[in-house]
């Protein structure tokens, strides 16, 4: 299926090209989302009329994200965690943590911006995760897990 990308999508184009993909990822993904319209002839015209505030909504984000994450950046999040006597976590700190925890301090991030490249985190100590506020703005963070002894 072809489509017109309405926004930067990662591994696909940016905003305004028209590229095919699979059925699935289109009729499942991208255009519940938002991210991009079948490319229809009526489509490409109605998306030529509305481009210029299109691009200008998409620089409007990244430099909103950019601001969040010049904050973000260098942060440390610190979290308890229940933890055996040689240091391994009862469970593990997971995306859904981390976000909950910027989240408390005042950061809108939600846990699928949250990048572990080695997983859930099960051990205590410092960890470092990246946070994807927007295709182009990957920060990385700080996580240190304390353990609390049972």
């Amino acid at each position: 299926m072809q489509i017109i990308l309405l926004d930067k999508v990662v591994n696909l184009g940016n905003l305004g090209e028209i590229v095919r993909v699979k059925d699935g990822y289109a009729r499942n993904f991208l255009i519940p989302s938002g991210r991009a319209r079948r490319a229809t002839a009526t489509a490409k015209q109605e998306f030529e009329v509305k481009r210029a505030e299109l691009e200008k909504a998409a620089a409007g984000k990244l430099t909103q994200a950019q601001a969040v994450g010049e904050k973000l950046s260098g942060t440390t999040v610190k979290l308890t965690q229940k933890a055996g006597v040689d240091g391994r976590l009862f469970g593990s700190v997971t995306n859904a943590d981390i976000a909950e925890e910027l989240t408390k301090n005042g950061y809108q991030v939600v846990k699928a911006q949250i990048r572990m490249p080695n997983g859930p985190i099960k051990l205590v100590g410092d960890s470092t995760v990246s946070v994807a506020l927007h295709t182009d703005v990957v920060v990385g963070i700080t996580v240190s897990v304390y353990g609390e002894t049972v």
